[in-house]
């Protein structure tokens, strides 16, 4: 049967007819005279003249070594996708004697797959995905079989080296770059490192060290792969990602490693080890490995200072390109792979720490989550995928024409054409106008993610008044367009920070990051209504958080965060002082959909609970520092909505309240389960497997009872518990009685909560409302309490419990206290004794708590302040609630007010006004405490309302 007979090239481009058919004619001959037989296949045929147009290297092997298409055929090898075990157990059934004949059956083997997966690439059976993996899977093969035979070896001739519990220590081999992320490319070289967990000395004759044994074996890997003999190479391997590069030990310890990246690895290595995988040797050991180096690679932080590292390091590609002549490069050109694989890594390396789910190697799989996490937008996003799967195709049919390492666009028109019809274009220039539009788009998106910008003119005069080269006369004219008012005060007050210890302590990077921020910050006041106060406000943070370059990094390299930050800062100091306090808070700038828009109550307790998922229960500093985080995030997005005017006054405590009943809500839970995992459950739970906090209430007073928080608002509370039998004890390994456990649950949730980390506190507590104050017990038994209410407590405890609010714990002790509640305030009362005491109370506070500057008025304890209206309304309620109930059923004052007034107590003139001077002192504390002032303010300012309430009070309580 004739060559021509089921072979035709009439589809091939013209000029490649006869060249192509004269090498399949080649090809057949050999077939022939070696009296093989084509299996018959019908998708061969029609692949045949395609693909041996397409890889030169396809051809070569196979006239070289007919058999193999054959087999390949024979085996349905080449028609079928792979299971991801078959190169694994393919080669396990090799059996070798000699490290020569590893080499050669390596290499044949090798052959074969590359021949079979590039044919399916070519011929349009296999998908990108299907040969990214096909390629990596046979390198991790290849890599585990020769290692498995090298360290036999020299476990025979020198022994074997031991783990401390004595089973046999392996290596272990990590696949850097497009290995590890199973993205390898056709002709790409591999690049592994090498470490093994602890050195020691083996019982041969020379006393050979572990270090000496393992280098022998990576030495011996390397060649084993790497050497080009007769039969070629398995892969080209590169082990200078190493510590220390090529000066560096081959292999180094888990210890030595872990000491080098955590002092002496630059910046470049974090991005290499984003995609490092353990290809071979011990897994078991391995994962200490991987732990230690996701620790060097994703921190803590957002670590906004690699858009800068990716931009220089991309920089120097494009110089080094230009240098050489070659820009038409598809991986490193413009537009090219890297800088897709640059976008998604710069991501991972800014918030892999936080956002554990970036923490993951494939491109592709980080692309969708940028998109889903709303850091590209799907647009973008879509077309990064799609041109990633169209670069790293061109790529793989460039190699696959010769087998060659390269990445360069041919610039032979023959092959050119070549390339251009194995990927289904017509010809060189509509491929090449399909590849420029991808690059173009590619770039485009680059460009925007690494703000990379032209210096404008006005950049230059904000670049001179930063590093003041100029004459003082020139620096004051360019603030003054900037639209400075106070030209030569910021003029100073920019030269005290550039002289700062602050500034001057910076390292050269974090100098750098600086000089790049600064000016663009001039630019930015220009926009604002006080850029002279703005400045100096911004500089102080600036200052405060000079120490942690990625602060710096983040409004260097967000334009609209650092418009935003401005914004509020023009408005409150308080930001400033916010943000120096709690920096990691910078990240919250960038959105301004979630920067304005608190969560209401639901999902607030969504989303905390997503994050305390992730938490040990063994690991309360990790507990507490979510807490904290928590809580300065969500109130950050309430003062920004209040400072913006978004939200109203009696919103902003509500949304305060909601916070802090969400948190206090999950560190009971935390707390109960902290303490069941220590001493078991106590008696009360009746389902000992799956037992919520049961028995056990916090109760809210004072403005977290009243629904009615402040920005700084501490947060009294009282803790009760239930329990028929105080002395039962729970049902754990460390039992303990049922009182002592929830006396030691109420002290684990105070310390939870007020504790100071370097992250803060969540809230200060005052328990001094429950039963006897500072003298008694933390957690009190609910008929205690109702006891002591009835029979012990003083009236201004009663005054107290009119915004006593159930919070968080047992729904059953809600209900009960709820009920113990209604009855203490019903309570019939002598009108005048109570009218007496309370009055008597208030007086006291004001001889001690009010301010005695001149002129100016306290908003909560001046005569006419909030406290008067609180003190009426409580006066009100014990008086009434025997006769009504109702006037039990709120605790806030707004909507008591409007009780007493249904009830007939005030008329409804009287109740608006009181309502109307409630709502402004809260208002213009909230405003005061954003401005980072006391609750004081010229007593002009309130005059009118403060004689209204005060004689209202005048009305009611004299």
């Amino acid at each position: 049967m004739a060559a021509i007979d089921f072979i035709d090239t009439q589809k091939l481009p013209e000029s490649l007819q006869i060249s192509v058919n004269n090498s399949l004619n080649d090809w057949y001959q050999r077939v022939l005279e070696l009296g093989l037989i084509v299996p018959e296949s019908e998708d061969f045929k029609v692949s045949l003249a395609k693909v041996w147009c397409s890889s030169q290297f396809i051809a070569e092997s196979c006239t070289r070594k007919p058999h193999m298409l054959i087999d390949l055929l024979s085996s349905g090898d080449l028609l079928t996708q792979y299971p991801s075990h078959h190169y694994s157990d393919a080669l396990t059934n090799i059996a070798v004697s000699t490290e020569a004949e590893l080499m050669a059956e390596l290499r044949q083997f090798r052959r074969r797959e590359m021949v079979r997966i590039a044919w399916r690439d070519l011929a349009g059976w296999a998908t990108l995905d299907e040969t990214l993996m096909d390629l990596s899977l046979l390198a991790d093969a290849c890599i585990q079989t020769a290692l498995a035979f090298v360290y036999q070896q020299a476990c025979d001739r020198f022994g074997t080296p031991l783990l401390p519990n004595g089973q046999p220590q392996q290596m272990i081999v990590l696949g850097m770059g497009k290995l590890g992320a199973y993205e390898l490319n056709y002709s790409s070289d591999i690049d592994l490192i090498f470490a093994y967990l602890q050195d020691g000395v083996l019982p041969d004759r020379k006393e050979t060290s572990y270090g000496e044994f393992f280098t022998r074996v990576c030495k011996n890997l390397v060649k084993v792969l790497d050497e080009i003999t007769v039969d070629g190479f398995v892969f080209r391997t590169d082990i200078r990602l190493r510590p220390y590069g090529d000066s560096g030990a081959v292999i180094m310890t888990f210890d030595g490693m872990e000491i080098y990246y955590q002092t002496q690895a630059r910046e470049w290595e974090r991005y290499a080890m984003i995609k490092a995988r353990q290809v071979a040797g011990d897994f078991d050991t391995g994962k200490q490995l991987m732990a230690m180096l996701r620790a060097f690679v994703y921190r803590r932080y957002l670590d906004y200072g690699a858009f800068e590292e990716l931009r220089s390091l991309k920089l120097q590609i494009s110089q080094e390109l230009r240098r050489k002549d070659r820009l038409e490069n598809v991986k490193l050109g413009p537009g090219g792979i890297r800088e897709i694989e640059f976008i998604g890594q710069a991501f991972q390396l800014i918030r892999g720490g936080s956002e554990k789910r970036l923490q993951t190697r494939g491109i592709i799989d980080v692309l969708t989550l940028l998109d889903e996490l709303h850091l590209l937008t799907a647009d973008d996003a879509t077309q990064l995928k799609q041109s990633y799967r169209f670069l790293r195709r061109i790529e793989n049919h460039i190699q696959q024409y010769q087998d060659k390492q390269t990445h360069d666009l041919p610039t032979d028109p023959k092959v050119q054409q070549i390339l251009a019809y194995s990927l289904d274009y017509p010809d060189w220039h509509s491929f090449k106008h399909a590849l420029d539009t991808v690059r173009a788009q590619v770039q485009a998106v680059f460009d925007q993610v690494f703000s990379v910008t032209k210096q404008t003119q006005g950049q230059e005069n904000s670049q001179k008044i930063w590093s003041c080269v100029a004459d003082d006369s020139e620096l004051l004219q360019h603030l003054a367009d900037y639209d400075f008012q106070d030209c030569e005060q910021s003029l100073i007050t920019l030269k005290h920070f550039k002289n700062s210890l602050a500034i001057k302590r910076l390292t050269t990077k974090g100098l750098g990051v600086l000089n790049r921020l600064m000016p663009q910050l001039i630019e930015a006041l220009s926009k604002i209504e006080n850029p002279d106060e703005t400045l100096k406000r911004t500089l102080g943070l600036c200052e405060a958080v000079a120490g942690r370059n990625v602060y710096l990094s983040l409004l260097g390299e967000n334009p609209h965060a650092l418009q935003q930050l401005l914004r509020l800062l023009s408005a409150s100091p308080w930001f400033g002082d916010y943000l120096s306090r709690y920096p990691i808070l910078f990240d919250d700038l960038l959105d301004p959909r979630t920067l304005f828009e608190p969560l209401k109550k639901a999902d607030l307790d969504t989303q905390l609970a997503a994050l305390l998922a992730n938490v040990d229960i063994n690991d309360e500093e990790q507990l507490m520092n979510v807490l904290r985080h928590f809580k300065q995030q969500q109130l950050l997005r309430v003062a920004a909505a209040d400072i913006m005017g978004i939200i109203p006054i009696m919103v902003v405590s509500d949304y305060l309240t909601w916070i802090a009943e969400t948190i206090v809500s999950h560190v009971v839970e935390n707390a109960w389960r902290i303490l069941v995992n220590k001493h078991g459950y106590p008696a009360v739970c009746n389902d000992q497997d799956d037992c919520s906090v049961t028995g056990f209430a916090v109760i809210g007073f004072g403005k977290l009872g009243g629904i009615e928080l402040g920005y700084g608002s501490d947060l009294d509370m009282v803790f009760l518990y239930t329990c028929q039998d105080g002395n039962a004890m729970t049902n754990g390994a460390k039992s303990i009685s049922c009182a002592q456990f929830y006396g030691r649950l109420g002290l684990k949730i105070q310390h939870i909560l007020d504790t100071k980390l370097l992250s803060g506190n969540l809230y200060e507590v005052d328990m001094r409302l429950r039963p006897n104050g500072d003298s008694g017990l933390l957690v009190t038994n609910i008929e205690a309490y109702e006891n002591y209410l009835k029979n012990e407590a003083w009236t201004w405890e009663h005054q107290a419990l009119v915004r006593g609010r159930f919070i968080a714990g047992d729904p059953g002790l809600k209900t009960r206290y709820e009920a113990i509640r209604q009855r203490i305030l019903s309570l019939p009362r002598d009108a005048v004794a109570l009218k007496n005491e309370v009055r008597e109370m208030r007086q006291k506070m004001r001889d001690h708590l009010t301010t005695k500057e001149i002129n100016k008025f306290d908003l909560k304890q001046s005569k006419g302040g909030i406290a008067d209206i609180e003190f009426i309304v409580q006066f009100a309620v014990l008086a009434l609630a025997a006769k009504n109930t109702s006037l039990t059923t709120f605790t806030d004052n707004i909507r008591l007010l409007d009780a007493l007034q249904a009830h007939g107590f005030m008329t409804p003139t009287i109740a608006q006004t009181l309502k109307t001077a409630y709502c402004t002192y809260r208002d213009v504390g909230h405003k005061l405490a954003l401005q980072g002032d006391r609750a004081i303010v010229d007593e002009t300012q309130v005059a009118q309302l403060s004689a209204e309430v005060e004689k209202i009070w005048r009305t009611f309580m004299e």
